[in-house]
């Protein structure tokens, strides 16, 4: 699917040198979780949360939770 069709497309990922936030639930449907880590095994500098019992609205089931560590990530 996408970018996993096409390995350059994954290779490109290692150009990419700022930290990044990847996140997502752990039953996503819409972006499947498979993907989420595929996208952070990629990225040279991943900080990657996958959070328990959610699906695409993760960051909606986990507000407090996401918020803190965006701010975290952001101050880092």
């Amino acid at each position: 699917m996408g970018g996993r069709d096409d390995s350059s497309r994954l290779q490109r990922l290692a150009n990419i040198k700022q930290s990044v936030l990847v996140a997502n639930g752990d039953n996503d449907e819409m972006v499947p979780t498979e993907n989420t880590y595929l996208l952070a095994q990629h990225l040279p500098i991943a900080k990657l949360s996958i959070y328990p019992d959610a699906r695409h609205g993760f960051l909606f089931q986990y507000p407090v939770e996401f918020g803190a560590e965006v701010n975290a990530f952001l101050g880092s």
